[in-house]
């Protein structure tokens, strides 16, 4: 018997890539959902159409009561959800997973709604349900590539990693999330210490193989709570950057302006940088990369030196923060059953499960160094 997934917002950026994996897997049974009937119908009739398979549809408000309802009446055993942006969302969907006692996960990389997704821990595991938030490039895929290697060191003491996108925009609701801390205060760690940097500020400059010089800026992201305690690192930053410089640039100078005063509302601007990196994405290389630096002490004692850089050529970026869950569906259909509670979704998919669920080697390619002392 087939294993059965429904994709909330299955037809927006994130959810039609989850989508269009899903609809290729014989051992799955996808169901989309969303609440504009004409949109829904036709990426149904897009998917049916490529894949050859029967792909259903909900048409409706996953946060709504009858939503707990339809998963019920669907047989549904696995929800992803992908309605972004994260930032001021409840967990409204996972809530109805619960009380429908469905499997969850969610491609939010939102640091309190990630981390906060404790709060329904009892009530999932009275349940006997897995509600697993951040299934997506951070924290899954971040915690997956240090997990592979973590045997190699005694002790972890530092962890600065992060995001080069490509120039192609994605969908609006991505960029009103990222630019919600826009010149807003962010806790990293520094030496032990907590330290605020401000959202898109700091631009730096970091050369990156394959990709020549990008421009990055502090970004908020759940890994800077969940590898505190995860790894024990002292010191802990994370920066993004787009595929343009000029996008780097645009978004500092949001950021400067929300911090002094001149700017109240990041939304409205979004909209518009949304619009101008539209127009601009044409002269990008097609390239993104995550990158992360471990430093540490290995286990014969001496200073020990990670760094692991994932590469996507030809625009193919978005695939990684979207296949964490198509990883974890795959591995669901197979047996596997994640522990019941809620929590971040970390240790749960391994690099080779995450790269295998993209199965585009030809334009994803993972590197891993090791080298004495500091970068």
């Amino acid at each position: 018997m087939a294993f059965r997934v429904l994709v909330v917002g299955g037809y927006g950026n994130f959810g039609s890539i989850v989508s269009r994996h899903l609809a290729q897997m014989a051992n799955v049974a996808l169901v989309i959902s969303g609440r504009d009937p004409g949109k829904l119908q036709r990426k149904v009739d897009a998917l049916n159409g490529q894949s050859g398979r029967v792909v259903e549809g909900w048409c409706g408000d996953a946060m709504g009561s009858e939503f707990g309802c339809a998963l019920r009446l669907l047989n549904i055993q696995l929800v992803i959800h992908t309605g972004g942006p994260f930032q001021g969302q409840s967990y409204a969907v996972a809530e109805r997973c619960i009380e429908a006692g469905v499997n969850y996960c969610d491609l939010s990389d939102c640091r309190t709604f990630v981390n906060g997704i404790g709060v329904l821990d009892v009530r999932a595991r009275q349940a006997g349900v897995a509600i697993l938030s951040g299934c997506s490039s951070v924290p899954t895929l971040s915690s997956a590539i240090i997990d592979e290697q973590r045997q190699r060191f005694s002790r972890i003491d530092s962890i600065e990693h992060g995001i080069s996108s490509s120039a192609k925009m994605p969908g609006l609701s991505t960029i009103e999330g990222v630019l919600a801390y826009a010149g807003k205060p962010i806790k990293q760690l520094k030496n032990g210490k907590v330290h605020e940097v401000l959202g898109w500020q700091d631009l730096t400059l970091r050369k990156m193989p394959q990709l020549g010089t990008r421009l990055l800026a502090n970004v908020d992201v759940p890994d800077m709570d969940i590898f505190a305690r995860r790894y024990g690192a002292q010191t802990l930053s994370f920066k993004a950057g787009a595929g343009l410089k000029l996008g780097g640039v645009a978004n500092g100078l949001l950021a400067q302006a929300l911090k002094i005063g001149l700017l109240r509302d990041h939304v409205s601007w979004a909209a518009r940088l949304h619009r101008l990196g539209t127009w601009f994405e044409r002269f990008g290389d097609g390239k993104s990369a995550m990158y992360i630096d471990v430093q540490g002490i290995g286990v014969e004692g001496k200073p020990l030196t990670m760094t692991a850089q994932l590469t996507a050529l030809n625009d193919k970026g978005p695939e990684i923060p979207s296949c964490a869950a198509v990883a974890l569906a795959a591995k669901m259909a197979q047996g596997y059953l994640p522990s019941a509670g809620a929590r971040p979704c970390v240790g749960e998919v391994s690099v080779a499960e995450y790269l295998a669920a993209i199965n585009d080697p030809d334009n994803l390619s993972l590197s891993v160094q090791f080298s004495d002392g500091q970068i």
